[in-house]
């Protein structure tokens, strides 16, 4: 990791971003996940027309060789456009365009998983899943020290900084505010955002949206948060446990409902799905941290707001538990559950697609 970066002037480049371009000329500029699974690539081409639809945008590629996901003697990937997204960072008519990954057998590539999400969603359809995701990630410097804290030392105690105010409590605001608006301004479908417990620690809520859109969404956020920062000289770190000790660490949390969850007397659907979930625990964790979950070790430990790893379970208002029923929930006999076990580094499309194959379809669709 650099110890610093070298700074650009915001200013200068404001002259040039005003200049007027030709009416046919708009920039997309194409997003998809690397071969870590986790990071994101992006790179922009000239288009002559205005896409509304992705299916419009022609399939590009790019050097996997270079971004894990292939060889150097057969490098060219394919890039398929599924989603697209107002560019906060251009604006006018730019877009920022999602993207699932191809080798040169038009095989999805290895850290692809759009594509069987999507497919599940397909055979779920008719329950009409929705999900809400709660991002949390913490802010760095570019020396991987987290923002704001003594550089040879540690802040204070935890207790004073979730949803706190204050130059002695909060730590980069500005970046959260730019991010929140740049979502926003994509279309994309932000619930809220608030400072956590951990200092320098933030989470922002996706959702509620149906289907295959939530992580479509999520992974874009993904993308502006990272870009956002970047502006700000901040990095932004999605380790479920960035830093030891006494510190809570970093989840993404997803909360889950079908149609029947959320009519009256949903309450039993829920726990029918929770008996559901409680049978294959350790198949869930496995995929909802890289690693096979052993990213998820550090943070999962049944301490600072987590369940143990090792074992399920579940209960209304709890934050220590595997799955837990909100109160409101409780009360109203309807509604959603929540999974606190995915790690903020998952990947949304493998969590979605667990909880949807495992609660709503038969194993025969499985």
């Amino acid at each position: 990791m650099l110890a610093s970066r070298p700074l650009t002037n915001k200013t200068v480049l404001e002259r040039y971003m005003k200049l007027a371009v030709p009416d046919n000329k708009f920039q997309a500029t194409y997003i998809w996940v690397d071969g870590t699974g986790e990071n994101l690539r992006s790179k922009t081409r000239t288009i002559n027309f205005v896409p509304t639809n992705p299916k419009d945008l022609p399939i590009w590629n790019y050097d996997g060789s270079s971004t894990g996901q292939a060889q150097g003697s057969n490098s060219d990937v394919y890039l398929y456009p599924v989603a697209i997204y107002r560019d906060p960072f251009t604006q006018g008519n730019n877009k920022l365009v999602l993207c699932e990954t191809y080798n040169h057998m038009k095989v999805p590539t290895e850290t692809n998983h759009r594509w069987t999400c999507l497919e599940a969603m397909k055979k779920a359809a008719e329950q009409h899943p929705w999900f809400g995701a709660e991002q949390e990630y913490t802010f760095m410097d570019v020396d991987n020290h987290p923002l704001g804290w003594p550089k040879n030392g540690y802040p204070g105690p935890q207790g004073s900084y979730h949803c706190a105010v204050g130059a002695n409590k909060v730590y980069g605001r500005d970046v959260v505010e730019a991010h929140y608006k740049a979502c926003l301004y994509s279309g994309i479908n932000i619930f809220g955002s608030n400072a956590e417990t951990m200092p320098a620690q933030w989470e922002y809520q996706i959702g509620p949206n149906e289907g295959i859109s939530l992580s479509d969404d999520l992974w874009i956020s993904r993308f502006l948060l990272h870009r956002v920062a970047e502006d700000f000289n901040v990095v932004v770190s999605l380790d479920p446990k960035p830093i030891t000790g006494d510190w809570n660490g970093a989840g993404l949390h997803f909360n889950f409902s079908t149609e029947a969850m959320r009519a009256p007397g949903g309450i039993d659907e829920i726990e029918t799905a929770i008996d559901k979930l409680s049978k294959v625990h350790m198949k869930h964790i496995k995929t909802y941290s890289p690693n096979e979950g052993m990213d998820n070790v550090r943070r999962l430990t049944g301490s600072h707001e987590t369940s143990y790893m090792y074992s399920f379970s579940s209960g209304v208002a709890n934050r220590a538990v595997s799955i837990r029923i909100p109160r409101m929930v409780a009360e109203e006999r309807k509604g959603y559950l929540e999974d606190r076990r995915p790690a903020s580094n998952a990947e949304p499309y493998v969590v979605s697609e667990m909880l949807v194959r495992t609660i709503c379809l038969d194993k025969n669709e499985q």
